[in-house]
């Protein structure tokens, strides 16, 4: 897949933009601050429907604005494919493919983009929500269905907390609250795919997981990934640990509907929903010790990073679309000489790379086929002297 053209109104800082890519390697250099990451954001939006440095969609309306509108025309071979998103600051957004409007849900089946960043540590070191968003995101591209059952398992999940904090209020407690039954059997069926899918791309992640972290580090330190599951006694988000499991029941309908009541008394109590999904945690290892907690600096990178190599490799290997997208954004600043070369190496095998950079120097001559400005939310031609300003037409 190939992004071959990028628009952006009142996104960020862009109150316009316009820029063309090539297939291979892109850069994007400019000082912090002047919006060459913006442009990495807004072609991965159409992938991710969010952003990889804010949770909520307000802050990539540009200020003063209502809405801010992205469009990227791709070409999956010899086909080609319009896709627009309206990022509204209030309100849902909306989205079209080729000038047909559809739910904005549907964008990600057409666009496969792997963004890795800075932000990316907090997979790592961060508490469990940053290893679930990441596994979620992935999830979603590999089949864009299970982003409804998400979706759907989000609102079951804020109905049933709202019946439990209504309860507490109340003084109901255990069998008294029958109603709770069938917002059980909801978060049951929902929440038990979600955690056999999660399960089931754990596995799958091993062995990509283990290759690239070899091939950046430069040495084998047997990476593990594993989840902490709350319907089989764990806490991850209280901090109380669980043996962590890789195995996919069949009967873990039965398990989650064993711990619900085991845990309802609790639930009344807290006015909150202690089992499932949105407790759980995706467990990182090397050398056989957690990465929170353990890992060097320079682990900890290099487990980011090969979690996104790998999440690269799956939907390679899987998606009609061709390669995904790699991104790579603000990362060769944080990596040492070595790291920098085998990152290079691993990456310029995909059909098309964009790197962002402060310093242009940072990025290996291999990765510098094609370099674009970008100077206080204006695009710059490589051609262009930095102090004209301009925008990059395709």
């Amino acid at each position: 897949m190939i992004v071959e053209h990028l628009s952006l109104v009142d996104f960020r800082n862009y109150a316009v933009a316009e820029v063309g890519l090539t297939a291979g390697p892109n850069v994007f250099v400019g000082r912090n601050g002047q919006g060459k990451t913006n442009l990495a954001e807004g072609i991965a939006f159409f992938a991710t429907l969010g952003s990889h440095r804010v949770s909520t969609d307000a802050p990539m309306v540009k200020d003063g604005a209502d809405a801010a509108i992205l469009r990227t025309r791709l070409a999956h071979g010899d086909r080609r494919v319009l896709l627009e998103a309206q990022i509204n600051r209030q309100g849902s957004n909306k989205a079209r493919v080729n000038g047909s409007p559809v739910k904005p849900s549907e964008l990600p089946r057409f666009a496969h983009v792997v963004l890795f960043a800075p932000e990316d540590l907090q997979i790592v070191r961060g508490d469990p929500s940053s290893r679930r968003r990441f596994v979620d995101q992935l999830l979603g591209q590999r089949a864009p269905r299970l982003s409804g059952v998400m979706a759907d398992y989000d609102r079951v999940l804020k109905q049933r907390n709202a019946l439990l904090k209504s309860a507490r209020a109340r003084g109901v407690r255990g069998d008294s609250l029958s109603t709770l039954d069938v917002w059980d059997e909801k978060l049951v069926f929902l929440g038990s795919e979600l955690i056999r899918a999660r399960l089931a791309l754990a596995d799958d992640l091993r062995s990509p997981l283990a290759e690239a972290y070899t091939a950046i580090a430069g040495a084998d330190h047997s990476p593990e990934v594993e989840w902490s599951l709350s319907i089989r006694g764990a806490d991850p988000e209280e901090g109380v640990a669980g043996a962590a499991s890789d195995v996919v029941s069949p009967s873990i309908d039965e398990e989650f509907r064993a711990a619900l009541a085991d845990r309802r008394n609790t639930e009344l109590d807290r006015g909150l929903t202690l089992v499932g999904p949105h407790r759980d945690d995706l467990v990182l290892r090397v050398r056989g010790l957690p990465v929170k907690g353990y890992a060097s600096h320079g682990e900890s990178w290099s487990v980011a990073l090969s979690l996104r190599l790998a999440s690269a490799e799956l939907l390679r290997s899987e998606s009609m679309l061709g390669d995904p997208v790699l991104i790579l954004d603000d990362v060769f600043a944080e990596l040492d000489v070595d790291r920098r070369a085998r990152l290079a190496t691993l990456s310029s095998g995909y059909e098309q790379v964009v790197v962002t950079a402060a310093v242009e120097a940072d990025v290996p001559d291999g990765l510098r086929a094609r370099i674009v400005r970008v100077e206080s939310g204006r695009i710059i031609d490589a051609d262009e002297p930095a102090t004209t300003g301009g925008v990059v037409h395709d």
